[in-house]
């Protein structure tokens, strides 16, 4: 079987780790900063950074047209950490005095930007991951988002423990039974945590290079 095509959006963030895990998962991983390479790709990994710099990068390399247009075709996705933001359909908080994040809308959740907190507050953790055999995840959150909403096609498949206990949170709601922190619609998969910077363990990338290949059958069958 001939690997799967899967670009890495290589404008800011841990772009090489994202590519040697891809590669040791079977995929040819390739950086994308043009849209003609961008058209070549079977999937596309969104990784981490600042989304609202993300945003002003991609309108600057004439990409963000042509990426949401192939996501909303289908293309299959992975994006971690700031890349989650960029895949979500709405940011909970926007702050108007500063530059807008403008969400690619692949993912029908709404996310909060550095939720967990700042810098000095990240924080690493093992969670239970659906879909991805061998035990638990080790999961590295910097500055990372959490999901507040989810549709009815997301399927939540990570959560972590609130870390305010059960005090309500700003919507009211209860936040003892933990936040949302990986999710999948269809093809299209997204973190808050980096799992390119646990050497090692490239479960999380195996699983979506896994997505990519169902996509591309799916396709050569139809």
């Amino acid at each position: 079987m001939t690997n799967p095509v899967i670009g890495v959006l290589a404008l800011q963030g841990g772009v090489a780790e994202h590519l040697a895990a891809l590669e040791r998962c079977g995929a040819d991983a390739r950086p994308v900063r043009r849209a003609e390479e961008l058209a070549a790709v079977h999937g596309i990994v969104l990784p981490g950074g600042e989304s609202t710099t993300m945003t002003r990068l991609l309108d600057t390399f004439e990409l963000y047209e042509p990426l949401r247009e192939r996501l909303a075709a289908g293309l299959p996705a992975y994006g971690s950490c700031a890349g989650m933001i960029m895949l979500a359909r709405e940011v909970a908080d926007q702050d108007p005095e500063l530059p807008a994040v403008r969400p690619l809308g692949a993912l029908d959740m709404v996310v909060r930007r550095n939720a967990f907190g700042r810098q000095v507050d990240s924080f690493e953790t093992h969670l239970d991951f659906a879909g991805v055999p061998g035990g638990p995840v080790h999961a590295v959150f910097i500055r990372a988002p959490w999901v507040e909403e989810v549709g009815p096609e997301i399927d939540v498949l990570a959560t972590v423990p609130d870390m305010h206990g059960d005090d309500p949170d700003s919507t009211g709601r209860s936040s003892g039974v933990g936040r949302i922190v990986a999710v999948q619609q269809g093809s299209v998969l997204a973190t808050s945590f980096h799992p390119e910077l646990v050497g090692g363990d490239e479960r999380v990338h195996r699983y979506f290079v896994q997505i990519v290949r169902a996509r591309l059958d799916s396709a050569a069958h139809a």
